[in-house]
């Protein structure tokens, strides 16, 4: 799978990748609740919640302007963000879809997400941190088509970097007091299951048990896997795919016990969450990876 992967990832697939995550997210916007208070109330303003002023003062400025007209806000939030899915996918106009892309991204990740969190320093990887909003405006600025882009272009090579500051910040982030124990975890995912439908309430119950019952070895091994992750990606081309490997699979478990797949049963999900955007942000990667063997090999016959 991975061998496939690496063989067949250009700039254009993940183009059509954030093309079709941008429509999804405007069709999520179309939500009933999306055009009334419960938006801005129940989505915007939690990411204010502990924030320091230069992040939590925007966004209530934000949510003020939203609450004057919450129908024709979020009809243009909608707009536009079926727009940048459209214009991507469209290849004549995909540098235009791009760019809409790499600039709402950052929009939404101060207002929206209050910049995933991460300056008030009580967020994780497992939680959604740094949020799914930069990851698009990163992965957007990676697919940013050549002068004569063909098929066959992969993403940026710098997606390294970017994978190796996300996994290490990660583990960063989980020595944080007030997230940095067994019984701080098992509380997270707990909170999850408010809400929830029962089969995922009832998973994120026993997760939580699980955690919290684990004798304190569970955040070590979360600090130790986040860390490994980051690290291999300066690897053999081996341990490099074997890094990927492991933050894809860590990433789908993390979308699971602590972003609840993207909290779809609410009526009030903006977007999957940050996990599958990290998927996406390794599956980028692998492509850079072959293309650079392919050069050697070519260079040397």
């Amino acid at each position: 799978m991975l061998t496939y992967l690496e063989r067949t990832v250009t700039r254009r697939k993940i183009q059509i990748a954030l093309g079709v995550l941008w429509l999804l997210d405007g069709a999520l916007q179309l939500q009933h609740q999306m055009f009334t208070a419960n938006f801005a109330n129940n989505v915007i303003a939690p990411a204010a919640e502990g924030q320091p002023l230069f992040v939590r003062g925007p966004i209530h400025f934000g949510i003020h302007i939203f609450l004057m007209h919450p129908a024709i806000w979020n009809s243009l939030i909608a707009l536009v963000q079926l727009s940048i899915g459209a214009l991507i996918l469209w290849k004549r106009t995909v540098r235009l879809g791009l760019l809409g892309s790499v600039f709402w991204g950052l929009f939404v990740w101060y207002f929206g997400e209050g910049l995933g969190g991460l300056a008030s320093g009580h967020t994780l990887l497992l939680m959604g941190a740094p949020g799914a909003a930069l990851l698009y405006s990163i992965i957007s600025v990676s697919a940013w088509p050549k002068n004569h882009m063909t098929d066959n272009d992969v993403p940026a090579y710098w997606l390294v970097i970017v994978w190796a500051v996300l996994w290490l910040g990660g583990t960063a982030l989980q020595l944080v007091n007030g997230q940095n124990t067994a019984a701080d975890l098992s509380s997270m995912i707990a909170g999850m299951a408010s809400g929830a439908p029962g089969w995922l309430a009832s998973f994120d119950l026993h997760v939580s048990h699980f955690v919290g019952s684990s004798n304190g070895w569970i955040v070590p091994a979360f600090i130790t896997l986040q860390a490994l992750i980051g690290f291999l990606i300066f690897l053999s081309h081996r341990l490099r795919a074997f890094g990927i490997s492991l933050g894809i699979l860590l990433s789908l478990v993390f979308w699971a016990i602590g972003q609840s797949f993207g909290s779809y049963y609410t009526g009030l999900a903006t977007d999957p969450n940050t996990a599958p955007l990290i998927i996406l942000l390794g599956i980028a990667i692998l492509g850079t990876r072959v293309t650079k063997l392919q050069l050697l090999s070519a260079e040397n016959p």
